[in-house]
């Protein structure tokens, strides 16, 4: 890639939003018309690169799932959920229970917020790293 080719690309990411681009090296095809926009979540390319720009994360934090099993947003089923979106939550509240080995395991929110999704419906499994809410500060 040439200097000229950087600049116009530097030029081109600081009018958006992106956090992260992914630019290959090779031969540059034919300018292709971008990626239709579908939210804030759609790729997007370059206009004339091979460039693929990955959607921008969603603003807030994310409560992640300690372990691998299957996630429950109450204490039983005949019970309220801990949190509901729109709720708000403090720092070490009980906001899920993920069960693994039939152990409940409770899983605590590490910042204090507004819960703006639940990513994960009741009764599903989950991974370990997977993203169950998001909390907007």
């Amino acid at each position: 890639m040439e200097l000229k080719d950087i600049k116009e690309l530097i030029s081109f990411l600081e009018k958006t939003a992106f956090a992260e681009v992914e630019v290959r090296e090779g031969e540059v095809p034919a300018p292709a018309a971008p990626a239709a926009a579908v939210g804030p979540q759609a790729e997007t390319r370059a206009p004339g690169y091979d460039v693929r720009i990955p959607p921008a994360p969603e603003p807030g934090r994310v409560i992640a799932s300690p372990i691998v099993g299957t996630f429950y947003r109450a204490a039983a089923p005949d019970k309220p959920p801990y949190v509901e979106v729109g709720g708000t939550v403090k720092k070490g509240q009980v906001v899920c229970i993920v069960e693994a080995m039939k152990l409940m395991n409770e899983i605590e929110s590490e910042f204090e917020g507004r819960i703006v999704a639940v990513l994960v419906d009741d009764g599903e499994p989950v991974e370990f790293g997977q993203a169950l809410m998001r909390i907007e500060p």
